[in-house]
């Protein structure tokens, strides 16, 4: 085999390997010879077939598959001859093959960069820290107290209007013909819900118990039954009771009821997950000013390839929230190749980023315990009531899948990791303060100075989202 470098530029190389003629033949015959151990030919035991007649017979089927082999392998060897790390997978170009010559390829590779990380104790982030003050666990009480509301039937008669509840038997049909799952009996439904098909709810308003009426709605074109989608519909609507919330109070039996010792007890409870919602935000924040400061602090060539790649996927949600009509003014007003300017800095910090972060999990023996992925898999069954099984089985049986629920996790291990190297200073701030956008505080000084200016800067929601997903 005879290997000659094309090219060395940047992290770009390229190889010319030719691989003799008598090599392919031998490989040929080798391949041969393991067909001719198997097969059965007429006058002739398992084994025992002339070669001659194994490459009458099968030397164009297995020649494919024999330079496929040939090509991969050789294409690793020059790997490690070369002591390189593809980045991605190798691009092979053929250059010239005939029977009986020599296996002309190409390889193209791009090399992941030499990363000199940068002195991590020279970093410094400020920790936002906010404190829960009373009235927000009695606000939250509150909030709980109203999702726990129960209803008891109006006292005085009167007409149903928003906000109550009606006890109603429907049954609906669609020219004529009753459809399945159309049907209830002793439902509760609450008027101003948007429970029901559109326009439901609104004819139900300002009848009484007793009542029976004809209620017309046509189903949304989006609906998840297809059969049901865009058609217009009757249901025959009994109304049976009329009843209205009653407000919780909030005491030792209600906390009881909710499985604790007393209300001392869950407001305890309450203040101890906004503590952990306050704390969550806060690392998130932070996390934002890390990668922030890692993308400042380091400056390292990245992967072209890897970088369109990733430019590739943003364009395509750019694309699907044009098209849904998800972009605010400022994105659809500007410059196609302005915002792809944009988008491709996007990419190529999100490139960067992720892989500083792998370099430095991976010389750190930073890794994702069986334990963690569980955990995570778990997690997002939970997501899906009734459906937990099919989920876990979907992420034991899709590869792409549990390593797409393995990232992120690997990611905030990593970033823990750099935290505990960096300076960190506390701030005690407002909760109002700490619940801020970053992006709208980054504009705002910035509008101030120049409107013009930090129009053109101000990040729109699709744009933000992307920079977020690598925060």
């Amino acid at each position: 085999m005879q290997i000659s470098e094309l090219k060395n530029e940047g992290l770009s190389r390229e190889y010319s390997v030719t691989i003799p003629a008598a090599d392919i033949d031998q490989r040929v015959d080798a391949r041969l010879q393991e067909v001719g151990a198997t097969v059965r030919i007429p006058g002739f035991r398992p084994g025992k077939v002339p070669l001659n007649m194994l490459r009458q017979r099968f030397s164009k089927s297995v020649l494919g598959e024999v330079l496929e082999s040939a090509v991969n392998e050789t294409s690793q060897e020059v790997l490690r001859e070369n002591d390189l790390r593809p980045a991605m997978q190798p691009k092979i170009e053929i250059e010239s093959f005939e029977e009986g010559k020599d296996l002309v390829f190409k390889v193209g590779v791009e090399c992941m960069p030499e990363i000199e990380e940068a002195d991590y104790s020279k970093i410094k982030l400020t920790r936002l820290k906010a404190k829960v003050e009373d009235k927000e666990v009695d606000d939250a009480l509150e909030r709980i107290a109203k999702d726990f509301r129960k209803t008891e039937p109006v006292a005085k008669a009167r007409k149903a209007k928003a906000g109550d509840v009606t006890v109603i038997d429907f049954k609906g049909s669609i020219d004529g013909e009753v459809f399945e799952g159309g049907a209830g009996e002793g439902h509760h439904l609450e008027l101003g819900s948007n429970r029901f098909i559109p326009g439901f709810e609104d004819q139900i308003v300002g009848t009484k118990p007793g009542d029976s009426l004809d209620v017309k709605v046509t189903f949304p074109e989006d609906y998840h039954a297809n059969d049901l989608a865009g058609k217009e519909a009757v249901f025959a609507v009994d109304v049976k009771e009329l009843r209205e919330y009653v407000d919780q109070e909030v005491n030792d039996e209600f906390a009881e009821s909710l499985g604790l010792e007393n209300l001392d007890a869950l407001k305890q409870q309450v203040r101890e997950r906004l503590e952990q919602d306050y704390g969550q935000v806060s690392r998130s924040r932070m996390k934002r000013d890390l990668l922030d400061a890692l993308h400042e602090a380091h400056d390292f060539e990245v992967p072209a390839g890897m970088v369109d790649q990733e430019f590739e996927q943003i364009w395509q949600q750019f694309e699907q929230a044009k098209e849904a009509g998800q972009l605010d003014e400022e994105e659809t007003s500007k410059d196609e190749e302005e915002l792809k300017t944009e988008y491709r800095d996007i990419a190529k910090r999100r490139v960067m980023l992720g892989l500083l972060l792998s370099e430095v999990g991976s010389k750190n023996n930073i890794q994702v315990s069986q334990d963690d992925i569980n955990r995570a898999m778990v997690q997002e069954a939970q997501k899906y009531p009734g459906q937990e099984t099919q989920v876990l089985q979907f992420y034991q049986k899709n590869p792409q899948a549990l390593a797409n629920l393995q990232a992120p996790i690997f990611e905030d291990k990593v970033v823990d990791f750099l935290l505990e190297m960096v300076k960190i200073d506390d701030k005690d701030v407002s909760v109002e303060d700490l619940m801020k956008d970053p992006d709208e505080e980054e504009a705002a000084p910035k509008k101030k100075a120049s409107s013009k200016k930090a129009s053109s800067k101000k990040a729109s929601a699709k744009k933000a989202k992307a920079k977020k997903s690598d925060d």
